[in-house]
C-alpha cells in the first residue's frame, strides 16, 4: 500500500481538525438556539400546565415577599409584606395614610401615626391619636377590622385572592423579572391578567399584573426566613374588645 507523503498527511490532519471544529461550533449553535436550554423546562409546557406548576410551587412555599400596587373601588394601595405560613409583617400605604401590620399566629397588631387614627376615628380621633400614635395596637379578634387587616398578612389567602387569571389561558413572551428568566401566562390575551413564572429552579410566580389595570405585584424572597417578634409591652396598646369606632 502506498504511503501518503508528509505534506499530504498534514493536510489530511488539518482538514479533519477543521471538520471537528466546525461540527463543535454547529452543535453549540444548535444548543444556543434552544430557549429552554439551562432552564427548569416549564417553558415547554402548555399555559395551563405552567399556571398549575406555579400555583403548586406557591402553595408549597413557606414564605414570600409581596410588593406592589393594588387598585380597587376603595382606591390605590401600596403593599410591601413579608409573609409566612404563620403570620407576616410589613406596610400598607394609601393615598392618605400608611400603617404597619404584624401578625404572629392569631395575635394581630396595627401600627400607625396620629394622622391615621385621627382620620379613622372621626370626632374622637384627636383623643385616640395621642394614645395610639406610633404604638402597636393589638386588634381584638371580635373587632370587624380584624378580618380586614388579617387578610393582608395571610400568605396563602392573599396569594389565592390575587393570582387569579381570567379568560382563556395563553403563553406570552419570555421575560426577565429581577434578572431571573421567566415565561408569561396570560388570561384573555392579557386582558384577564398576566403571570410571569420563573424558568430558573422552582417555577415560582415572580410578577402578576392584575386584570383590568387593577395593579401589579412582585413576588420575591420565596422561602427566605422571616423573623416575627412580638412588640415589647411599652410599645403595645391593648384596646380591649374593639378598636375605637372601628
Amino acid at each position: 500500500m502506498a504511503a501518503f507523503p508528509p505534506a499530504a498527511r498534514a493536510r489530511r490532519a488539518g482538514l479533519a481538525g477543521a471538520l471537528c471544529a466546525a461540527l463543535a461550533v454547529s452543535l453549540a449553535a444548535c444548543s444556543g438556539d434552544d430557549p429552554d436550554a439551562g432552564t427548569n423546562g416549564v417553558g415547554k409546557l402548555s399555559a395551563k400546565e405552567i399556571e398549575t406548576r406555579a400555583r403548586t410551587a406557591a402553595d408549597a412555599a413557606k414564605a414570600v415577599r409581596v410588593a406592589g400596587t393594588l387598585i380597587g373601588k376603595g382606591g390605590s394601595y401600596q403593599l410591601n409584606m413579608r409573609l409566612t405560613t404563620d403570620g407576616g409583617t410589613g406596610s400598607v400605604t394609601s393615598k392618605t395614610s400608611t400603617f404597619a401590620l404584624l401578625r404572629i399566629g392569631d395575635a394581630l397588631y396595627v401600627k400607625a401615626g396620629a394622622g391615621f387614627w385621627k382620620q379613622t376615628n372621626g370626632k374622637d380621633g384627636a383623643a385616640a391619636a395621642g394614645k395610639l400614635d406610633d404604638k402597636y395596637v393589638k386588634v381584638p379578634k371580635q373587632d370587624p377590622a380584624y378580618g380586614q387587616f388579617r387578610g393582608f398578612t395571610d400568605m396563602h389567602a392573599l396569594l389565592d385572592g390575587l393570582l387569579g387569571l381570567h379568560g382563556s389561558l395563553g403563553k406570552g413572551d419570555r421575560t426577565k423579572v429581577g434578572g431571573v428568566p421567566a415565561v408569561q401566562v396570560t388570561g384573555g390575551g392579557g386582558q384577564g391578567g398576566t403571570l410571569d413564572v420563573s424558568l430558573k429552579g422552582t417555577p415560582y410566580p415572580l410578577r402578576f399584573e392584575r386584570a383590568g389595570g387593577a395593579g401589579a405585584l412582585r413576588l420575591t424572597e420565596w422561602n427566605r426566613s422571616v423573623t416575627l417578634k412580638a412588640p415589647g409591652k411599652d410599645d403595645t396598646v391593648d384596646h380591649g374588645h374593639e378598636l375605637p369606632t372601628s
